[in-house]
């Protein structure tokens, strides 16, 4: 769905930018066909307007010994505002959880968390998690195979 203040030119240079974010300006601007400081203003404006929130390396998890991944649901013991913020606040500052999501269902929140293996997980559970006292119950899923992650949206 495209932002009507975007036009197919932006769509175009935030499409490719998912593709490979180390594109020059210089060779932006070949492939959308316009030069290069029309592509470096809209590269700035997308920026300052929040379309590009950042620009990152995906790195290989199995190369870096990091590849056991874990989707861990987590249930709070009671649901609060100040529970909620406060419980978010901890898990943004545990590096292992690469992704968090306030979910709808059963549970409150799901965790994504890379480690090196089952008991470093389990380390993690004990020793990290289980110090966190708003939360009730967790439930662990392990990832035995990766079959699609795309890190962009669809545009």
């Amino acid at each position: 769905m495209q932002n009507s203040t975007l036009d197919s030119t932006d769509i175009k240079i935030l499409r490719y930018l998912q593709e490979d974010a180390k594109l020059t300006t210089k060779q932006l601007a070949a492939k959308v066909n316009l030069s290069t400081t029309p592509v470096f203003e809209r590269l700035k404006r997308l920026e300052s307007e929040g379309y590009i929130k950042k620009y990152v390396a995906v790195l290989d998890a199995e190369k870096l010994n990091l590849g056991f991944m874990v989707l861990c649901s987590v249930k709070l013991k009671k649901m609060s505002k100040k529970i909620a913020d406060d419980f978010e606040l901890v898990i943004r500052d545990i590096p292992q959880v690469t992704a968090c999501y306030n979910i709808s269902g059963d549970f409150d929140y799901l965790l994504q968390i890379h480690a090196p293996d089952m008991k470093y997980y389990n380390d993690l559970v004990i020793n990290t998690l289980g110090t966190i006292e708003s939360i009730g119950y967790i439930n662990s899923i392990f990832v035995m195979k990766e079959i699609k992650q795309t890190h962009g949206l669809f545009l």
